[in-house]
């Protein structure tokens, strides 16, 4: 499964990479977030894995990003994986004149084990909606700073 999103943040696009670019900033948009724990390489750049955790409902979802592409303002490109799915995205922010961004973000899931893939057919609309979300938290949080 693939999709693609844009959003528009009032803010000018260093401002908004350095905001996305921080880990300290993640609970700030994510409030889903449990933790955020550095594991191999060097942090931040092609090759770093980290561990993250969300809580999903009343149950915590681990999962694992591994930068692949950190080339910012143009792509930052990472993959997660946790239990029965790998979701790699596409993250580009684009300048808007002087003082805003087009963020685009551009996901691709992969369902590894046959519930999953069940759960991707059945909720498909579920995924892009979560995206979304998490977009505009930030675009909320950047706004604010």
């Amino acid at each position: 499964m693939q999709y693609k999103l844009d959003i528009i943040i009032n803010k000018p696009v260093g401002e908004v990479v350095t905001l996305f670019d921080n880990p300290d900033n993640l609970k700030e948009w994510q409030p889903e977030l449990v933790s955020f724990q550095h594991l191999s390489g060097e942090e931040g750049q092609p090759g770093a894995k980290s561990s993250i955790v969300y809580l999903m409902g009343k149950r915590e979802c681990e999962m694992v990003e591994t930068i692949e592409t950190r080339n910012l303002p143009e792509d930052f490109t990472a993959t997660y994986e946790t239990k029965g799915v790998i979701n790699r995205m596409e993250n580009r922010f684009k300048p808007v004149g002087s003082d805003q961004t087009h963020w685009t973000t551009i996901n691709e899931f992969t369902f590894t084990s046959l519930t999953m893939k069940f759960m991707g057919f059945f909720m498909k609309k579920a995924f892009p909606k979560q995206t979304m979300s998490y977009m505009q938290q930030f675009k909320d949080f950047a706004e604010k700073q």
